[in-house]
């Protein structure tokens, strides 16, 4: 384990050609008073970042995943959309504050995979609950899909420009937002029925459509992701132009605020919208957008934006390693997080039953421990910039 202070300022590096981050003050004042952390991916990166609070400043742990997209949180469970596969996690909370033995207590909350849906690659963008079952939007194929015990999808809406449900990216469906737990609004980057017919409309096709009136609500959008409902408006991320938008049904649609970047990844938490900020690499789909031509340079992490007021009041920025994310989301009442993917000897060391979890592993030479052993046992919750070389 390696962890590089940084006083919550300073870039920090884990090696010269690899990441390095910095926060600026508003950053560190909004996630210290959040009682929570972030989860964001890299697909670009391979990752999945948690960024945490350990009480004096901020952290930031890493962990390999293939081409890690959509992101969605219920309760104790978070799902992981990835390249052929989406990965459903646990949080075994119990077991969190023995993760490292040498550091009791380091973390408070430890996501432990459980169930892997092999998809092959739909190219899954957003990730949701619904219903106790997983709905992914399924780009490749231009529908919803719901994952299946038997089958590779089963398609339960396609947009209502979609004649047939073929592998073939037809208007890069992508984004996602819930209405009282059901499907309410996605996102696309334009209405059309051709195979990839969406990458000559790019500039102005993208639209929003409302799934429960079947019906185009938004037009004339700039390669649209990210749709979020609080209750009344729907919030989304024009993305090639670097806006944060809020639309009300019936009303009107407005910019709450510009930044420099492809925005897209958005969480809305209380009074605040965090916003995920990409650099744009590739230039045959992503070169000649407007955001290009607004902003001299762009950047790659999380703006903190007030809703209330339109400001841009906190910067999480990758300054190396990192030029693009998918999604942003707030894990409540996590401070340190872990996640453990299926390289981890620590995803085969812990067991978790509903009424006790254990830690069954070995502890090193002389400790006495043998195969099957119970290293340590719990029946109950265990009680400004660092980054933590845990790569893979």
């Amino acid at each position: 384990m390696n962890e590089l202070p940084t006083n919550g300022h300073p870039t920090a590096n884990l090696r010269p050609d690899s990441f390095a981050c910095r926060v600026d003050d508003g950053f560190v004042s909004w996630l210290a008073a959040s009682g929570g952390s972030l989860a964001l991916t890299t697909y670009q990166a391979g990752k999945v970042a948690l960024v945490g609070w350990d009480g004096q400043q901020v952290t930031l742990l890493l962990r390999h995943f293939d081409k890690p997209l959509g992101l969605a949180l219920e309760g104790n469970r978070l799902a992981l959309a990835c390249r052929n596969d989406v990965v459903v996690f646990a949080n075994a909370p119990a077991l969190a504050s023995d993760y490292l033995e040498n550091q009791p207590g380091r973390y408070d909350a430890l996501f432990l995979p459980r169930i892997s849906f092999h998809t092959g690659e739909l190219s899954s963008h957003d990730v949701a609950f619904v219903d106790g079952s997983i709905v992914v939007v399924n780009t490749k194929f231009s529908c919803l899909a719901r994952l299946s015990w038997e089958y590779t999808f089963e398609p339960i809406w396609q947009p209502p420009f979609i004649s047939d449900i073929v592998p073939e990216d037809r208007c890069h469906l992508n984004g996602l937002a819930l209405v009282d737990g059901k499907p309410g609004f996605v996102t696309a980057h334009a209405a059309t029925d051709q195979a990839e017919g969406w990458r000559s409309q790019r500039l102005g096709g993208g639209v929003v459509v409302d799934i429960r009136a079947n019906r185009v609500c938004l037009s004339g959008l700039c390669m649209p992701h990210s749709p979020r409902w609080d209750g009344a408006r729907l919030w989304f991320l024009n993305s090639g132009t670097g806006e944060l938008m809020v639309w009300s049904p019936g009303g009107t649609c407005h910019v709450v605020c510009r930044l420099p970047g492809y925005v897209r990844g958005l969480c809305l938490v209380g009074r605040y919208a965090l916003v995920g900020l990409s650099k744009i690499r590739e230039k045959y789909l992503f070169g000649g957008l407007p955001i290009e031509s607004a902003y001299s340079h762009l950047m790659c992490g999380v703006a903190v934006v007030d809703i209330c007021s339109g400001q841009w009041v906190g910067t999480f920025e990758f300054t190396g390693g990192c030029t693009e994310l998918y999604d942003v989301q707030f894990l409540p009442g996590m401070r340190r997080p872990m996640i453990v993917n299926l390289e981890k000897p620590a995803c085969r060391e812990a067991f978790t039953t509903p009424e006790c979890s254990f830690w069954i592993r070995r502890t090193g030479a002389g400790s006495g421990a043998g195969p099957g052993q119970i290293i340590s046992a719990a029946c109950g919750m265990a009680g400004q910039m660092s980054v933590e070389a845990l790569g893979r």
